[in-house]
């Protein structure tokens, strides 16, 4: 054949449309075996040669089929639970996501995003490092590339949020606590520079107000948001003269080292220090004790941070858009109030698995 052999050369031997023999060509797995066979055989027959490189110029200015997703902490399985939820939903949507751990440092999270621009990302799911500024997210803005930022928020920078009920969440664990007889309730773990932070103590602060408790500075305990970060929180916390006699943790990582920190000077989380965590991590439920927690439900907020970023990209326009996910209190065992009134049973009142306090 003296002329350059192309698609439709090959669709027409093969009996297909162009777009099957396209799909063969960029090993969908959408085309059936048989399909698939028929159309290599007639590639073989006429000696097509597919032009990866030419391929990619003409989809350069097309939207890739990628989703980048940048995470702070993926030791934090709170992180690997949203990571889940992105997934899934992005996956159903025909789109792959590229994985990232900044490790909470923002010169590592500048690399992989611009490693991410480079791979042709149709928009990027951020859970931003400590100290990202607003210019960090712009010239993803300028490119006309979708961001939601999830968890964390960037102020000044004009990306789509969603980030969870974390002051009223905070206030339904210690209207909790209170409720149960405590007056001397510490929140312990992490970083004070982050809004997290500081949404999640507000609402501790406000609630103690509220109650007429003491809500002093002595009773925060800023340490890691990790585990062993748990641990240092409460070995400082026992330490205090006037010892307190449960807490409100930053996050479950930290709830767990504070339970592992009870039981290395004997005590037991639960019925000699009420424990309470934040997020609600597959593993709360089948902790000893079990964590009461108050629940955002990674997964769903993954699912969520997705469909917002997909609508964006379908769109074919940034407009930012911010959301506030519910939290709810889920009363386990580590409160000390199931373990008082035996397993199931809040306030006297028989219930199915765990309580769940609505806010």
């Amino acid at each position: 054949m003296g002329e350059r052999v192309t698609v439709i050369d090959i669709a027409r031997a093969a009996g297909v449309s162009k777009s099957t023999v396209s799909l063969v060509l960029q090993g969908s797995p959408l085309v059936n075996e048989g399909t698939r066979a028929r159309v290599n055989a007639a590639i073989r027959e006429l000696g097509y040669v597919y032009n990866r490189g030419a391929a990619n110029l003409r989809q350069s200015n097309a939207k890739s089929k990628i989703i980048g997703v940048v995470v702070n902490d993926l030791t934090n399985s709170f992180f690997a639970e949203l990571a889940v939820g992105i997934d899934m939903t992005v996956q159903s949507a025909g789109f792959v996501q590229f994985l990232a751990n900044s490790a909470e440092n923002p010169d590592r999270q500048r690399e992989v995003v611009n490693s991410m621009r480079e791979h042709g990302i149709s928009g990027l799911i951020i859970s931003p490092a400590r100290g990202t500024a607003a210019a960090d997210l712009k010239p993803l803005a300028a490119a006309g590339i979708p961001v939601v930022a999830v968890v964390r928020n960037v102020p000044g920078a004009r990306v789509s949020s969603l980030l969870s009920d974390n002051a009223a969440g905070a206030k339904a664990a210690i209207d909790h606590l209170v409720s149960l007889g405590h007056r001397r309730i510490a929140f312990l773990g992490g970083f004070p520079d982050t809004t997290v932070f500081a949404e999640r103590l507000g609402g501790y602060r406000e609630a103690l107000g509220a109650a007429g408790l003491d809500c002093g500075d002595d009773l925060v305990m800023a340490s890691a948001p990790s585990r062993v970060g748990g641990m240092v929180a409460i070995e400082r916390c026992l330490a205090l003269a006037n010892r307190p006699t449960a807490a409100l943790c930053f996050n479950d990582a930290v709830a767990f080292g504070v339970c592992d920190g009870l039981r290395k000077v004997r005590l037991d989380p639960g019925a000699d220090f009420a424990v309470v965590g934040f997020d609600d991590v597959i593993e709360a439920k089948t902790a000893v004790p079990a964590l009461t927690t108050v629940s955002i439900d990674p997964q769903g907020m993954g699912r969520r941070a997705a469909q917002l970023l997909l609508k964006q990209i379908n769109a074919g326009k940034v407009e930012p858009e911010a959301v506030i996910s519910p939290a709810h209190l889920v009363v386990r065992r580590s409160c000390g109030s199931s373990g008082a009134l035996g397993e199931g049973h809040i306030g006297g009142l028989p219930m199915q698995g765990a309580a769940t306090v609505a806010l």
